[in-house]
């Protein structure tokens, strides 16, 4: 829908700081006991009795994370919450509450902040989450984004990344690759429009694609779906930079090897389509890619039983002894070495 030009906007300044939070949290509602006290004070309090607290926290930069052009702000305001959230639950932990801290230059009305901030309810409200608190600044260059996610678990059921041992099995949730190819179907949309602006993209064979890009899910269900089926992962981690990258830092804290292999990546036949279309190896992409936000994790090979066949879940391969290193099994029944070529945002 165009943007009526002429509607007038409000100015942050008008509001003030504390103005600016009251109105963007007043309609928040809180989903746990345990959050005694919210936004509004010093500090957030949180009670805590015979579980650990998990905290995790990420910053998301204009220009280096996301692009206006293409991420709606409410988009982003719900995909800023699953980044953190992903985290909490790659711990095996359940998500209860979030603090939102953003820098925003002067050419965003309130009216724009006001979109972001729906789409953080929408999250909040969605996967039952409280927001607790932050900050809000100015900022010369653009808008800033951090986010910090607080959790609880008990602690015997805290998996960590350090826990794989050989013949331990790797499985993945969902599918891999696409936010990656989302993101190029965008990028090319872009460029398209900036050398013609009447043009109007036609978007319909990459609808799955381009929602893993722009707004991802945060797989709450697998630590709830383990339980089910009576299986603790050995070690765990969340894909945000890419599956290889991933897979190393467990092999590389867990003092192991492994084993993944070509043909049991899982890939949504868009994913399929859209590589031939681009030119681009679908593996390397399932790899490299990034931003999927699935879980990846080990579990004992005396688990297979109960974790085959579920459509929720891929067995890719196994963990092997250090010495063997780490490596992908092609087709062709081939070993290449892993290496981490995922997302880098330090790269310049």
């Amino acid at each position: 829908m165009l943007e009526d030009k002429n509607q007038e906007k409000t100015s942050l300044a008008k509001l003030g700081e504390f103005g600016l939070i009251n109105h963007l949290t007043k309609h928040f509602k809180m989903h746990h006991s345990s959050t005694v006290k919210g936004v509004g004070d010093d500090a957030a309090v949180i009670s805590s009795s015979n579980k650990e607290i998990i905290i995790t926290t990420d910053l998301l930069v204009e220009g280096v994370h996301f692009d206006l052009s293409y991420m709606p702000l409410k988009h982003l305001g719900y995909k800023a919450v699953m980044v953190n959230l992903s985290d909490v639950y790659a711990m095996n932990a359940t998500a209860e509450q979030i603090t939102v801290s953003i820098a925003v230059s002067n050419r965003f009305p309130l009216e724009a902040i006001e979109e972001l901030y729906a789409g953080i309810q929408l999250a909040c409200d969605t996967y039952k989450v409280d927001l607790i608190g932050g900050d809000t600044t100015s900022s010369t260059k653009g808008m800033l984004i951090s986010i910090t996610a607080i959790g609880s678990a008990k602690k015997e059921d805290i998996v960590y990344r350090n826990g794989a041992k050989p013949t331990d099995l790797i499985v993945v949730s969902g599918d891999l690759g696409g936010a990656y190819l989302g993101l190029q179907v965008l990028e090319r949309e872009k460029q398209v429009f900036q050398v013609n602006p009447q043009s109007q993209p036609d978007l319909d064979n990459y609808t799955y694609i381009i929602e893993r890009q722009l707004k991802p899910e945060a797989r709450k269900d697998i630590p709830i779906l383990l339980k089910e089926l009576e299986v603790k992962p050995t070690s765990m981690i969340d894909i945000s930079d890419g599956l290889s990258s991933e897979i190393m830092h467990i092999c590389t804290q867990s003092k192991t090897g492994c084993k993944i292999y070509e043909d049991k990546l899982p890939l949504d036949p868009q994913v399929i389509a859209t590589s031939e279309e681009f030119n681009m190896d679908s593996t390397m992409i399932a790899l490299s890619g990034g931003e999927d936000y699935e879980l990846l994790f080990t579990v004992s090979i005396d688990d297979y039983d109960k974790i085959k066949g579920n459509p929720n879940l891929s067995v890719i391969g196994h963990i092997t002894e250090e010495n063997e290193g780490m490596n992908l099994v092609t087709r062709a029944n081939q070993e290449i070495e892993l290496k981490a070529q995922g997302w880098n945002s330090l790269q310049e």
